[in-house]
């Protein structure tokens, strides 16, 4: 299937007294990544919470710092879905710099709850070949 890949800038507050990115920015990252992918599956967070009472929430964040970025590096993001369950979705995301070197990987779990309930929602279905378009096993990276 397909990747969404897309940059992100890096501005003077993502520095940390190291010099280098912090890491709670790669947090950030990848919560764009997640809702940028979801957008161009043509749906957005506000639609699947209004429409189906579905919320999407975090349940695993796995980060690997390979290489740092710093405030001259271009942040190049790739993000796709790895896994698509009943209730869940994993992801997993490459932060590449400006020559291609891969500086960071992550992996999140995504649960889809009921917005009332707050317990798991099997209405995520509806939206599955949506995700399907973004899956990729590893095996196909």
């Amino acid at each position: 299937m397909q990747k969404l890949k897309f940059q992100e800038p890096v501005y003077t507050y993502h520095i940390d007294f190291v010099g280098h990115v912090n890491n709670i920015i790669y947090v950030q990252w990848l919560e764009n990544a997640r809702v940028k992918l979801i957008e161009a599956m043509g749906l957005s967070i506000a639609q699947i919470a209004v429409d189906d009472d579905i919320l999407p929430i975090i349940t695993e964040t796995n980060i690997q710092y390979k290489k740092p970025f710093f405030l001259s590096n271009e942040v190049h993001v790739e993000v796709w879905v790895s896994e698509i369950f009943n209730v869940s979705a994993n992801f997993k995301f490459r932060f590449r710099n400006e020559k291609g070197e891969i500086c960071s990987t992550a992996q999140q779990k995504v649960l889809f709850i009921d917005r009332g309930t707050q317990r798991p929602s099997r209405k995520f279905v509806k939206y599955r070949e949506l995700f399907e378009k973004y899956l990729l096993k590893d095996s196909e990276i």
